[in-house]
């Protein structure tokens, strides 16, 4: 069983828009994204299956998250 993780905006450079990790028993989105070498001020918007979601919320098999990072502009 995996996670699917989508990325957005830069986050997505030289990962894809799309990356599955393994599932475990007790997988966060904080270690998702320490292992996709993302920091958590980096972040903007953590959704899990559409939700607001938490950085140490325990993970469900084939939930999936939606990470954004902050949007500038003007």
């Amino acid at each position: 069983m995996e996670v699917k993780v989508k990325l957005f905006a830069t986050l997505r450079d030289g990962r894809g828009k799309i990356v599955y990790i393994p599932f475990f028993d007790g997988i966060t989105p904080a270690y998702i994204l320490k292992h996709l070498n993302i920091r958590h001020e980096d972040v903007a918007i953590l959704l899990v299956n559409g939700r607001d979601g938490e950085f140490e919320q325990k993970l469900l098999e084939e939930d999936y998250l939606s990470i954004f990072p902050p949007v500038g502009g003007g």
